[in-house]
């Protein structure tokens, strides 16, 4: 197994009946948090949904991309962490200003919304297929939370942990193998394990360290392993898409005070500037019929 800073790895445990996922990431989390600063509890839970946007990659087939969304009326007001098919991941936090993230779900309010996104690629590359889950927010953290949509959405058996710090993100989900595979005890012996994991070993160590530590005595077998990174979709032509969507007049209107519209990507940083002159060529090129694009990102 190689033991990279940033890695998924799929495992399974045959005499058990039980799957697994392993995320473990460092540099990739680190870029993430370069492009903004974060109090704690709010670095916290988006770095915890971030493990959490790569595990459920590697446990649900994705073609495209899957994302994590938090919003509330609280001090939390939106989170967002997403990861593609091919290992790039991205998240932000919007706080009210000066505030830091509640302590613990509850604490986000009763109109509190979290949710699992899945768009894959469709026959027409401009419409993806979306398929979104709602999840009610159960226990005190994300990864109880998850743990109950699990349970519940696919009627198997579920074991979530995720923690997060200022340098590093992990996580690590078991399930059970839907149908009879595994002998009588192998999920409750699965657990047992699982329950001697604390955070702080989960954070620290590797996975090819921390799976031979658990799970030597059920022979673990790895199934796949992908490397992680951060990256963001952000483009020229997205941005002109969301321009282009606001209309020709709204657009114009923003461009006069300054004489040029500039947009700034809150997931990396980067910036697009559109001179007023170049407003006008923009509207004279779009297509008939063109559908607005749903966001910047």
């Amino acid at each position: 197994m190689t033991d990279t800073s940033d890695l998924l790895v799929r495992f399974l445990l045959p005499d058990a009946g039980v799957r697994g996922v392993h995320v473990r990431l460092s540099g990739s989390w680190q870029e993430i948090l370069s492009h903004a600063s974060y109090p704690a509890n709010a670095t916290q839970l988006l770095g915890e949904a971030c493990v959490a946007s790569a595990l459920f990659t590697g446990h649900t087939k994705i073609d495209g991309r899957l994302s994590i969304q938090l919003r509330s009326s609280s001090a939390l007001r939106t989170l967002f962490a997403e990861c593609t098919a091919a290992g790039t991941l991205r998240g932000i936090v919007q706080l009210e200003e000066g505030q830091d993230a509640p302590a613990g779900l509850p604490a986000l309010g009763e109109d509190a919304l979290l949710a699992i996104t899945i768009e894959n690629p469709g026959l027409d590359p401009r419409e993806p297929q979306r398929y979104q889950s709602m999840v009610a927010l159960q226990g005190s953290s994300l990864d109880e939370a998850f743990e109950d949509y699990f349970r519940h959405s696919e009627q198997l058996p579920t074991r979530l942990l995720l923690v997060a710090d200022a340098d590093k993100a992990a996580g690590l989900l078991l399930q059970k193998l839907p149908g009879d595979e595994g002998d009588e005890d192998g999920w409750i012996r699965a657990g047992a394990l699982f329950d001697t994991l604390g955070r702080e070993e989960l954070l620290a160590l590797p996975a090819s360290e921390l799976l031979h530590r658990l799970f030597h005595e059920e022979k673990p077998e790895l199934m796949a392993e992908k490397p992680l990174r951060f990256a963001c979709s952000c483009s020229r032509e997205r941005v002109e898409g969301m321009l282009q969507s606001l209309g020709e007049q709204e657009a114009l209107a923003a461009a006069e005070p300054t004489g040029k519209v500039e947009v700034r990507c809150e997931f990396c940083g980067q910036e697009y500037h559109f001179p007023l002159q170049e407003i006008g060529v923009l509207f004279s090129s779009t297509p008939a019929n063109q559908p607005a694009p749903e966001r910047l990102q």
